[in-house]
């Protein structure tokens, strides 16, 4: 990730709602420079030893791997899991327009 200017970070969330809101208030702070929002979908995972089964809502964000910290911790503040999914993948290609625009938008 070190070697990546470009980042797609993702996290999900219980309502709709929510999603709108970790994605408005990320984009608003130019901590990403889009979000996208898609559900619900069914999520499976093990919390405090029980096999859980929920719906959720998904958000993947585009941002530069200099926002990243600054997106992880507003995920974290603004997010109602005590441990919210925050995963970073690296963009390795793009558009030069796309990720010309990426960068710009995240400029603070």
């Amino acid at each position: 990730m070190a070697d990546a200017e470009f980042l797609a970070v993702l996290t999900t969330t219980d309502t709709e709602d929510r999603a709108q809101t970790l994605a408005a208030t990320a984009v608003e702070k130019r901590f990403a420079a889009c979000a996208q929002i898609d559900g619900p979908i069914k999520s499976v995972y093990q919390w405090q030893g029980k096999i859980e089964t929920e719906a959720e809502w998904r958000v993947l964000y585009k941002t530069t791997a200099a926002r990243y910290s600054d997106l992880a911790e507003h995920i974290k503040a603004t997010h109602t899991y005590d441990t919210p999914e925050i995963i970073a993948t690296p963009i390795t290609a793009g558009s030069d327009e796309y990720l010309s625009w990426l960068r710009t938008e995240t400029t603070h």
